[in-house]
């Protein structure tokens, strides 16, 4: 049996108390990706807390340091399906230390708005964020109904 890869999301807030604004990376690898838009975050290592692996790639992926809310809801327990082998678990964050650039695996960081879907919404993100943003954005009071996603 395939050990399932344990992935770590930051849906970074301009903040968290009251969030206007999601901070958003476009990949640039691998090809199938490349282009698309993701919440920025990786790979939990062996013996890593799931929050301490988001803290660390934060800081590789772009430089900075934040402060962690809630975790997202996810469906499962052991967080959102991106594909057979991974699940991601997704937290709320707040940048407390530096100014976000795309250091590693990312082109461009783009902040939109949470409380207009239409511009969430026309990105081109990677399908398996998809339901992460619907549900981040209901989460945040801006619900979206399903059949406006692209591809439902």
């Amino acid at each position: 049996m395939t050990e399932v890869i344990n992935v770590v999301g930051g849906a970074v807030l301009d903040s968290l108390a009251e969030p206007a604004l999601l901070l958003v990376a476009r990949r640039t690898a691998p090809p199938q990706f490349a282009g698309m838009w993701e919440f920025p975050g990786g790979k939990v290592e062996a013996g890593e807390a799931p929050e301490a692996a988001l803290h660390r790639e934060l800081r590789e992926e772009l430089g900075i340091g934040v402060v962690l809310g809630t975790e997202l809801k996810a469906p499962d327990a052991s967080g959102w399906v991106l594909n057979e082998r991974a699940s991601m678990r997704v937290w709320f964050a707040e940048v407390s230390d530096g100014y976000a650039r795309p250091l590693e695996d990312h082109d461009e960081l783009k902040w939109i708005s949470v409380r207009n879907h239409d511009e969430a919404l026309s990105l081109p993100w990677i399908p398996a964020d998809l339901p992460i943003v619907r549900a981040l954005l209901t989460e945040l009071g801006t619900a979206v109904p399903a059949d406006s996603l692209p591809g439902h």
